[in-house]
Order: C-alpha cells, then structure tokens, then sequence
C-alpha cells in the first residue's frame, strides 16, 4: 500500500530552507480553506434566497394578474355568484274573497358554464327544438365564444321543458331555482293587474318587479319582506269581472266594436268590483308595448282608465245636478228647447225636434242638448267648472293604478260659455270611464263624494257633500225616468230597478271636426235606482248594431242592452232582492218629497 503524503515534500524543504515551521504553514492554509469554504456556502444560501423569494414574488404577480383578468372580463360570473342580496319573495294579490289573482310559482332558469360543455353546437341545436323561437345559430356562436364562461339560455322553464333539457345529457347546461310570478285566471283583470317581470337575477334567485298596474302601484308593498306572507288584497269580485268580461266580450264580438270597457263600483264605498278593458291581454305573457298605430289600440292601453274621451249626454246629468242644486231650476221648470240654438256661428241642435219646450226632468229623459245648454247659459263657465271640479272631473283619477296619474283629461281653454253649453252634453271635455263612476256614485249616494279605489276597505272616511242630499234625491228620480220612460228603456229588469243616462258622442277626426259613423257609446247606470247601492258604466267603441233595417249606433241601441244583460246576471251575486217596480217608485216620489 502507497501511502499519500500529507504534505507536498517541496513545500517542507522550502520552508526548511527558510527557516519556517513547516507545521505552522499548514495549519494557516486549513485555516484559509476553512475561511473559503464557509464563504462560499454564504453566498450560496444567499442565491438560494434569492431565488425562492423571486418565486414567491411570481406567483403573487400571477395570481394578482389572474384575478385582475377576471374582474375585467367576467363580471357576470361575480353577479352570478353574489346571491345572497337578490330577494324573489313577492306577496300574492287576492280579489275581496281571497280568490288568488296573482301569486309566485316555483320553477327554474336554464344557463350554460360553457368551459364544461362536451358539444355545444348539438347543445344549440337540441334546444332550438325545444324552444322554436331560439335562434340556434346566435347561440351556438355563444356557447363557443372563447371569452364567455357563463351563457343565460332563458329565465323561466315549464317541467316539461326542464325535463326535455335535461334528456339532452350536456353537463354544461344548468338549472338554477326561482320563483316565477303567474296569474292562474289568465286575461283575467289583465288591466289591474298589469303584469311583473324579472329584474336582477342570479343562479338561484331572481327579483321579480312590477311592470305596469297594481303591480308597478304596490311595488313596496308586495316586495316588503315583513308582509311577504300577507297578500294584497283587492275590491275586485272574482266571479264578477268573470260575468262582466264574458258579457261585454260577446257584445263586442256582436256589435263589431273596436273596443269596450265596463266599470262596477260600490256607490257608497267607491270600491271598484270589476274593471274590464277591451281588447286585453294575458299577463302570463304581457306583450310588448306598440312601436306604431294608435296606443289606444294597443291590447295594454286601459280603456277604463287611460281613456279620456268625450261621453256624450251622459254628462248632463251633472248639468241638470248643478241647475237643481243651485236652485236655478226644480224638475218641473219649464226650459226653452227651441232650436236650432244659435251662438255665433255656431248651432246647437237635438237629435230630433222635441217642441219647444220641456221641463228640466223631460230634457234628460228626452236628452235635449239645447235644454241643458240653455241652463247652462244661466250658470256660466265660471261656476260651471267650480261644479266639476268638486267632483274631480278636472283632474287624473286617483285610483291605485301606476297608469291613472299619466292621464289628464283635455279641457277647453279658454273656458269660454260656448264651451260651458257644450260641456252640458258631453263635447268640450274629456273624461274617463272610471271617473265617469264615481261622479254618478256621487249623484245618487246622498250627494257625498266618492274616490275610487281598488281595495277592499272595511271602513270608509265619509266623503265631502258635494251636492245636497235633496239633489240627490231628485237625481235618482230623474234616471229611474230617463230608463223607463227614455232612451234607456232596453235597461229595463224585471225586479230590479234601475236608473240611468245614455251617451252617443261623434269621435274626433285626427285632423279636427268630427268623423262620420263613428260613435262612442256609453250607458252610465244606477241599480237599484230607488236605493243605488251600486254604478255600472259600460262604453262601446264604433260599435254597430244591424239587425234593423238600417245601421243603429247610439248606446240605446248598443251599450244599454250590454249593460242591462250585466246588471241582469250580477244583481243575485251582489245579494239583491228583487223589488216590484211599483214599489220603487214609490220609495222614489216619496225621497223626492221628503226634501
């Protein structure tokens, strides 16, 4: 065995030579190697550091570059995910019997993840033949658009569209749960209701916001957490706006009218019992407002309410109120009907010549227009729009409908006495079907004002005397003569008395002047009319009667027997009795004695 020297032998004689301890130098050079060796293991660990913090400070980079690109690129996913501030809780809304008119059903959305999705294009095409409406080419590019993650394929889904989506076996299509607002009686008081829609939604919530009617009008109430469990409970009669839109949906077919509306309102309350508007709606499916033609022709325009339109000679009987009230005339005044009545070149004429002259009580059974203009020659415009106002003839009907405040009736200005002496007979001025009601509720109650609603009240704040109750009176005896002596006598029923006032007015042109054969027909009733407990206003659009010999377009002949069929078959569901004609004269004479 060789055995390595420990020592270079040329460095020992070297140092011999000079004099060095041999020992000593080697220790000084295991010093120097120790030194180097300790030096170097410094810097690698220092480089070591060096490099672990530099990963640390890439991966915070990244990961702060990752979530910047999220926030920019995909903010739906963030809403989608923040759920827990989305509330779908919406209160039900009942009719006066808690009959359910609108309430929450619960269902599903469909939305695609499409980073999960194995075939989006047969995803696409799968449901286009589920939903025909789909465009499948709009959403295939959808589903295969590298910088969307998440795609919403429709709102709400039936179980039978949930069950045909999931048997197309794509995992990237998901449901999320929600409620879906549904109105189980379909067109059904569409008007009132108006109709909801989703606001912000995510996966497994979704708002639900009123569009239009009590829903848009209520909006804090129904969305109220606190009251979610308490439904909103309305003045309407379920079984009765049933009859009323069967009858006046069939009279419209017959008479070939372009539309219809019929209000029935309690003439002590102002509760409103049944609002119908024709042509209507489903709001299941509410469609979407008209970009051209008429709004008025539109099926979501509200005849009852947004309708302001001149009514014709239903209005004077506020011309005669007035005349009687103020003490200018009795029942029995006799008033000059001799016409035509000139004023300027203007002339005021009567549907036919009815003589001379009449008595205050004959002008409305015979529906003179020159003898209310002449009384209202002798009231003035002055006083004349003191009148109306009392009434809240002037002014938007304050009904609980987001609709009503958008509408303003059109008045004459200036004011002038020939507008007063047209106002008297309905042409002038416009008015709505439903403040229409509760004038004539007004009239005949006692003289008491009445403000319409469409809530149930169990107690009522008595309304302001608007005329003296001995007016009243004399009114109520006035409209049971104008239906059974009049041109109201088709309103005729047996055993159930009733009063009332025609209206025929000629539509306006778009171009000023009126147009020919075209005629709004309204029949503004009181039942029973010894004891109005209730007012029924029926309004045909351009509707026709033909089976005479000639055309016949006056409400006599078309809103009197639509609105006598509806008082025929609802008078048992309100609890009336039948009364003998006799007897309700009778309670007549005596009331207008009385005062």
């Amino acid at each position: 065995m060789i055995r390595t020297p420990l020592r270079p032998l040329a460095r020992i004689l070297k140092a011999r030579e000079q004099g060095q301890d041999p020992a000593c130098i080697e220790q000084e050079n295991l010093r120097l190697r120790r030194q180097e060796l300790r030096d170097t293991g410094r810097v690698r660990a220092e480089v070591r550091l060096l490099v672990l913090a530099l990963i640390f400070l890439s991966g915070f980079v990244l990961l702060g570059a990752r979530m910047g690109l999220l926030a920019a690129t995909e903010p739906l996913e963030l809403r989608v995910g923040m759920v827990e501030n989305i509330s779908g809780a919406r209160a039900d809304i009942t009719d006066r019997n808690g009959r359910v008119l609108a309430t929450n059903l619960a269902t599903h959305a469909l939305y695609a993840e499409t980073r999960r999705m194995v075939d989006p294009e047969r995803a696409a095409v799968e449901l286009g033949r589920i939903f025909p409406e789909m465009d499948v080419a709009r959403l295939a590019a959808r589903f295969t658009d590298p910088d969307r993650r998440f795609v919403w394929v429709r709102t709400r889904l039936s179980p039978e569209q949930q069950q045909a989506v999931h048997d197309i076996g794509e995992p990237g299509l998901m449901f999320g749960p929600r409620k879906m607002r549904v109105y189980p009686n379909g067109r059904m008081a569409a008007h009132v209701l108006g109709g909801a829609r989703f606001g912000e939604q995510g996966v497994r919530a979704a708002e639900l916001l009123g569009v239009a009617g009590a829903e848009l009008y209520f909006e804090d109430r129904l969305r109220d957490p606190a009251r979610a469990n308490q439904p909103l409970r309305l003045s309407l009669d379920l079984p009765i706006q049933a009859t009323v839109t069967e009858v006046l949906s069939g009279g419209m077919t017959v008479l070939n009218a372009r539309g219809a509306s019929a209000v029935l309102m309690d003439a002590q309350t102002g509760e409103v019992l049944s609002l119908v508007s024709l042509p209507d709606f489903d709001p299941n499916d509410r469609p979407a407002p008209p970009t051209e033609g008429e709004p008025a022709d539109s099926p979501l325009f509200n005849r009852a309410v947004q309708g302001y339109y001149e009514l014709g000679s239903v209005m004077k009987a506020f011309a005669v109120a007035q005349a009687l009230d103020e003490g200018e005339v009795t029942p029995d005044t006799t008033i000059n009907t001799r016409g035509p009545l000139k004023w300027g070149r203007f002339e005021i004429e009567d549907f036919r010549d009815y003589g001379s002259e009449m008595s205050v009580t004959k002008v409305m059974v015979k529906s003179s227009n020159i003898g209310t203009a002449r009384m209202m020659q002798e009231i003035g415009p002055d006083r004349q729009q003191a009148f109306l106002r009392r009434f809240g003839l002037l002014e938007s009907a304050q009904i609980e409908l987001s609709e009503a405040a958008r509408a303003r009736p059109l008045l004459p200005d200036p004011w002038s006495e020939l507008s007063a002496m047209t106002i008297s007979y309905g042409h002038g001025m416009t008015t709505s079907p439903v403040a229409l009601a509760a004038g004539y509720a007004s009239l005949v109650n006692g003289g008491r004002l009445v403000t319409p609603t469409l809530l149930r009240r169990d107690s009522v704040p008595e309304g302001a005397q608007v005329i003296h109750p001995g007016t009243s009176a004399q009114m109520r005896q006035i409209l049971h003569r104008v239906v059974h002596e009049g041109t109201a006598s088709f309103a005729r029923i047996p055993g159930y008395p009733v009063g009332g006032k025609t209206g025929s007015a000629d539509k306006p042109g778009p171009n000023g002047g009126y147009k020919e054969d075209a005629v709004l027909a309204t029949f503004a009733s009181v039942f029973p009319s010894h004891d109005p407990k209730y007012v029924l206003i029926v309004t045909l659009d351009e509707a026709v009667d033909t089976t005479g010999p000639e055309p016949r377009r006056t409400a006599g002949w078309t809103a009197v027997p639509m609105a006598a069929e509806i008082t025929r078959r609802v008078a048992p569901l309100l609890g009336l009795r039948p009364v003998p004609l006799a007897e309700a004269e009778s309670r007549l004479q005596a009331d207008a004695r009385a005062q």
